[in-house]
């Protein structure tokens, strides 16, 4: 299936994308806005919406804030889990787990225009997600044990080590990373992270998004 024009451009933002953000929409700090563009003016590239137990309405509203931040600051905006929700919320990024809508049916859903990222969890997935059809970019984790994830065991480095090894794909580490244990991951041939907590309760989020992109290359802001 030929791409669209729209997605060729977002591949290629894509390419140059290092820093991924997971966040929910703030509801106890009250401060989602502010929070976006303190992140994404440190040097975010990629942030997602990720809040469990969301309804539908309350997602695409907290999109539509998301979205704003995306466009001011030239980021992409990905979304978790549901086609139909990336969709109606004019969103870049649908990504999928193991376990969600498969691929192709998510295809028909959101169109041509959106890119798909994968999660995988070790080698055997990182090789399928590797040559997987429609299939974007992938992440590769949780490298460490992460609260954002209770009770899925960590994958350690090997995943890593077959990412960098073999993939011609976009591929993001994730999972308890953070600016102490990034140069671990340098070191295996890491180049894209995807941060949580790193971020989300950092004291300077702004300060802790341009230490983190500084450190992986490329654009970094004061």
């Amino acid at each position: 299936m030929v791409p669209s024009d729209k997605a060729v451009a977002l591949r290629a933002r894509l390419a140059t994308a290092r820093l991924y953000l997971c966040v929910d929409s703030r509801p106890e700090q009250g401060d989602l806005p502010e929070f976006l563009d303190a992140v994404l003016s440190g040097g975010v590239d990629i942030v997602q919406l990720r809040e469990k137990g969301i309804e539908a309405k309350q997602e695409l509203a907290a999109l539509e804030v998301f979205r704003a931040a995306c466009d001011r600051h030239g980021a992409l905006l990905a979304v978790n889990d549901r086609a139909d929700v990336a969709f109606t919320a004019g969103a870049d990024i649908l990504h999928l787990g193991q376990d969600d809508l498969p691929v192709p049916a998510a295809r028909r859903i959101i169109g041509q225009d959106m890119l798909i990222g994968r999660s995988t969890h070790g080698v055997d997935q990182v090789e399928a997600a590797e040559t997987e059809a429609e299939v974007d970019y992938f992440a590769v984790g949780p490298v460490w044990p992460t609260a954002t994830k209770p009770g899925r065991p960590a994958a350690g480095f090997a995943p890593v080590r077959a990412a960098a090894e073999t993939a011609r794909r976009p591929w993001f580490a994730i999972g308890g990373i953070d600016g102490g244990n990034l140069p671990e991951l340098l070191e295996l041939g890491a180049t894209r992270i995807v941060v949580v907590r790193a971020l989300t309760e950092a004291p300077d989020p702004h300060k802790a998004a341009v230490d983190l992109r500084a450190a992986l290359g490329g654009r970094a802001s004061a």
